[in-house]
């Protein structure tokens, strides 16, 4: 039988591949957790993990176990949280954040409608910078956030969609495409795409900066940034391009860059993001309220 710090040992490993950040997220030591999965290791006699001096991941063993036990792992701790919240009911304090001015607004107009009906409890907003929604999310640092799609990372559920905007390409008013009526995808061979941080979900890593054009292009990688202001800051000095929302212009006009609409690439679409395990009555009745706000 395994004991509850045991599980939360090996299902943290398993996600962040390396034992100080593991330590961290569950506030131990590196030799707790070494001593702990040490153990898991030979009482099941086979290794859980492939180690080296540079790097850590799971063995065939160690996946076949994460993505059996992980799934069920979230069930239990999911009901133990409803359990908790049909005792307290929808109370203290709600932590939200958003990544962008425009989210920043529907999510002030949600947070009213939420206090609306569950006035004993409050909500707190914050904004994240492109790097931070995920690892808050997993320190416990916020309960929901609100940003893009698509987000495939294990113990994270992402909502329905809220709202879909159109997409466009932002590049410095000195580039050629600054001058045009609209882009197609197959022109971003032309450009270099800022990068985000390779800390970001690699699924909108690829929504967003895609090493290919639909044709099989191949788009060359620009500079790395971790804030929107980096971004922008980057393209007007000419540096690359990215792609971005139609409320970008109204929420982000600066005299060095230019936004071109796409005239063919899928709408950039928005949804709350929230810890699968931490899916609380709180948490389920906020995702009620933006998906109430927007569908009026």
């Amino acid at each position: 039988m395994l004991e509850r710090h045991e599980l939360e040992a090996f299902l943290t490993l398993a996600e962040e591949l390396h034992f100080g950040r593991t330590a961290e997220r569950l506030h131990v030591s590196t030799a707790r957790i070494s001593q702990t999965i040490a153990k898991l290791e030979r009482r099941a006699n086979v290794p859980l993990f492939d180690r080296t001096s540079r790097r850590v991941e799971l063995s065939t063993a160690g996946r076949q176990l994460y993505e059996e036990v992980r799934p069920a792992w979230d069930q239990i701790t999911a009901a133990f949280e409803r359990t908790i919240d049909t005792g307290r009911g929808i109370s203290g304090t709600l932590r939200v954040a958003f990544v962008a001015a425009a989210s920043g607004q529907l999510l002030v107009r949600a947070a009213d409608l939420f206090r609306e009906r569950h006035p004993e409890c409050d909500v707190q907003l914050r904004e994240a910078q492109i790097i931070d929604p995920i690892p808050w999310l997993r320190d416990g640092e916020i309960d929901i956030v609100l940003g893009t799609l698509p987000v495939d990372e294990p113990g994270i559920t992402s909502g329905p969609v809220l709202l879909s905007e159109p997409r466009l390409l932002a590049v410095s008013t000195a580039h050629p495409f600054a001058r045009r009526e609209s882009v197609g995808m197959e022109d971003l061979a032309r450009v270099r795409l800022i990068q985000l941080p390779e800390s970001l979900p690699a699924t909108m890593r690829a929504d967003r900066t895609p090493r290919t054009t639909p044709a099989g292009r191949p788009i060359e990688p620009g500079p790395k940034a971790a804030t929107f202001n980096e971004v922008l800051t980057l393209i007007g000095a000419g540096r690359g391009a990215f792609t971005v929302g139609a409320q970008a212009p109204r929420y982000y006009p600066r005299p060095d860059v230019a936004y071109v609409p796409f005239s063919d690439a899928p709408p950039l679409r928005w949804s709350l993001h929230w810890r699968t395990d931490r899916t609380t009555a709180s948490v389920r009745a906020f995702v009620q309220a933006a998906h109430d706000l927007t569908g009026r």
